[in-house]
């Protein structure tokens, strides 16, 4: 018996976008008649075909996945990685069967149970205790083998006092609690989870990853979307990387890993900008700005090793002050983390009040030794509420301009921390 539960054979997936031609020349009358009648016809003629209904006066083909060919094993943790837009989730939509495939086949064996965004497969007007019982349910479970998973998925999940209340009602945090905690305790072969825990809490987020462990040994098998390589890198023996629907590379996942991260080395930069109207965050909080400094107030993505730099983070408060906190993740070329801190060590933190603030980090001489690093932000009120997390918003090369560090002629000193960060001593004992 083969003990592959998921293969892809040529999987594609083709999408049809519309585009509002835009016209700089006089529209008469019957310019608009003739061009709404044409419209009218095509989208009847989709209709009678069966075909999706786009908007728009001219059409374009957009193929989100394509010729995508791989095979998962039973009990194996295999980790997605890429760029925005690469096709993560459009593969976790077709092997959850929410969307069909354009071209090519996929074969699943076992029960899935899928997270993909927050509150999948909820019911907004029941609550979550009615929501427990409908997605076992539509996974297959009895209500007797939901019952005696229960409380276990409510202890898990941590929303005793709001079992039953509406889940239109519960926070972004609260959604994603209840859902993954169904999604990983009622047995399902197979366990597909999008980037969606991005929204709980750093405390949660252990907690999920720690459980997908569980699940990985008790011979069930997940697939992991996440831009977090440090993740993928604890979790997932292997990985996949994902290319404008294509796979780039795939195998062991440290090594794809470092394969992804060098081959997004073009996208070192030393500040990121965002417009108010797009800029992460919600109705309380924006983040506007992320950059790196060296010296101090000097833009740089090339950083001396011998001398200190500077990340600061800049944020607007829009309606009332917020006790917000600012996190920095730093992470080396392999996906490892080396650096996590926040402003909540600065001594002047306070709650901030309606404005732009800007918040510095500084990082001393040889703190990181050298090589290219990536920068992730994240705000959040601790333990309430995940206000924005933007993974890989900065890159930078550390670099080597001094004697001292070349003077054994090595291209880098092993580690992650620059040799020169130890302070050293020397005396005469005699």
């Amino acid at each position: 018996m083969s003990d592959v539960v998921i293969r892809a054979e040529n999987l594609g997936k083709k999408y049809t976008i519309g585009h509002q031609a835009v016209s700089g020349r006089y529209l008469a009358l019957r310019d608009v008649v003739v061009e709404n009648a044409r419209t009218f016809w095509r989208k009847t003629s989709d209709l009678i075909r069966g075909k999706d209904i786009v908007q728009g006066t001219t059409l374009e083909e957009v193929w989100a996945l394509r010729d995508v060919n791989f095979e998962v094993q039973r009990g194996e943790a295999m980790g997605i990685i890429g760029r925005n837009g690469a096709g993560k989730t459009t593969l976790l939509k077709i092997l959850s069967r929410i969307t069909e495939s354009s071209a090519g086949r996929v074969t699943i064996k076992g029960r899935v149970a899928s997270l993909l965004e927050v509150g999948t497969g909820f019911h907004p007007e029941l609550t979550g205790r009615e929501n427990i019982y409908l997605n076992g349910a539509i996974l297959g479970m009895t209500r007797a083998e939901i019952k005696r998973k229960f409380d276990e998925i409510v202890a898990f999940a941590e929303v005793e006092k709001f079992l039953d209340t509406p889940v239109k009602r519960y926070s972004s945090g609260m959604y994603v609690r209840l859902a993954f905690a169904v999604a990983a305790h009622l047995e399902p072969e197979i366990l597909l989870v999008d980037e969606v825990l991005a929204v709980g809490d750093a405390e949660f987020q252990k907690k999920c990853l720690g459980k997908m462990g569980e699940v990985a040994k008790e011979g069930r098998t997940v697939l992991f979307v996440s831009h977090q390589m440090g993740s993928i890198k604890g979790l997932c023996p292997k990985a996949i990387w994902l290319n404008d629907g294509h796979i780039q590379n795939a195998g062991i996942a440290s090594e794809i890993i470092g394969a992804y991260l060098r081959g997004n080395s073009d996208l070192v930069r030393a500040e990121r900008l965002w417009q108010a109207g797009d800029a992460p965050g919600d109705q309380s909080i924006r983040l506007l700005a992320v950059r790196l400094c060296q010296p101090p107030g000097s833009l740089s993505n090339l950083i001396d090793i011998t001398e200190p730099m500077e990340i600061e983070v800049e944020i607007s408060i829009i309606s009332k002050s917020i006790d917000v906190n600012i996190t920095l993740e730093v992470t080396a070329q392999d996906g490892n983390t080396v650096l996590v801190t926040c402003d909540l060590f600065a001594k002047n933190y306070q709650e901030r009040s309606p404005g732009r603030w800007s918040s510095v980090c500084y990082l001393p001489a040889h703190t990181l030794n050298t090589g290219i690093y990536y920068l992730s932000a994240y705000g959040d009120i601790p333990n309430v509420q995940v206000l924005f997390r933007e993974y890989n918003v900065l890159s930078w090369r550390v670099e080597a301009t001094d004697q001292l560090m070349n003077r054994y002629g090595m291209d880098q000193w092993p580690g992650v921390i620059g040799p020169g960060a130890a302070k050293w001593r020397m005396n005469r004992c005699n």
